[in-house]
């Protein structure tokens, strides 16, 4: 019988050795337990466009006045869903999951699951004067940390390349990773642009969503056609 302190032993020694320290555990638990936190949170967005209270012949008007609610809204949707699918992508690449990996996904699905709250603060006070200011950094840092965990991620995927399929091994994690960087420097510059102009954030926001969707789709085509070679 395996005791605690010889099944530590082992767990210590895999991962010296860079093998994965709970053996070869399927991802497909994972998979399915990070689409169900995607798939709360880009729900949740909605929940925080309210439907106005208005007077007789004013609803027009005040569904208008919403505007900066459906813009946080879409940009977040955006880019939860961006996050999504890049998020496929890396388990896409890997074979099996070990007891760190899954704490590192728990830690991206943290900010994840976060992002409905900055995003209602950013629809509720963009044009509230000092708040708004506020809103968006709580925004940007949100964001920022969201960048962090992709690196986190990578950077154990890099430790630890056997957990990877074999084409893209080492080599591939280390060229995601520094392709991961641009994010949290540009978010984390963004957090003191929203003590200049929040809605210059939200444009930074909107315009690196739009980054992000091009450049996975780019990217995933060239490691496609590479790793087809």
């Amino acid at each position: 019988m395996q005791t605690l302190a010889t099944g530590y032993d082992g767990y210590e020694g895999r991962a010296r050795s860079g093998a994965p320290t709970i053996g070869p555990v399927p991802k497909s638990r994972t998979e399915a337990f990070s689409d169900g936190v995607f798939a709360i949170a880009i729900t949740l967005l909605i929940i925080e466009v309210r439907v106005p209270h208005s007077r007789t012949g004013r609803l027009g008007a005040n569904l208008a006045n919403q505007w900066p609610s459906y813009a946080a809204y879409v940009v977040s949707f955006i880019i939860i869903g961006i996050i999504w699918v890049n998020h496929h992508d890396i388990f896409g690449r890997i074979v099996t999951v070990d007891r760190p990996l899954l704490f590192l996904n728990l830690l991206l699905l943290l900010t994840v699951a976060f992002l409905p709250f900055p995003t209602a603060l950013l629809g509720d006070y963009i044009r509230e004067g000092s708040n708004a200011h506020v809103a968006a950094a709580v925004y940007g840092a949100n964001m920022t940390l969201i960048g962090l965990a992709f690196i986190a991620m990578w950077t154990y995927l890099l430790r630890v390349p056997t957990l990877l399929t074999p084409e893209v091994g080492a080599e591939g994690a280390r060229r995601a990773r520094r392709a991961a960087v641009v994010g949290p420097v540009v978010y984390a510059l963004s957090i003191p642009l929203a003590f200049v102009s929040p809605v210059a954030c939200l444009i930074v926001y909107a315009a690196l969503a739009l980054y992000f969707a091009i450049s996975f789709t780019v990217r995933g085509r060239d490691d496609e056609v590479t790793y087809n070679r």
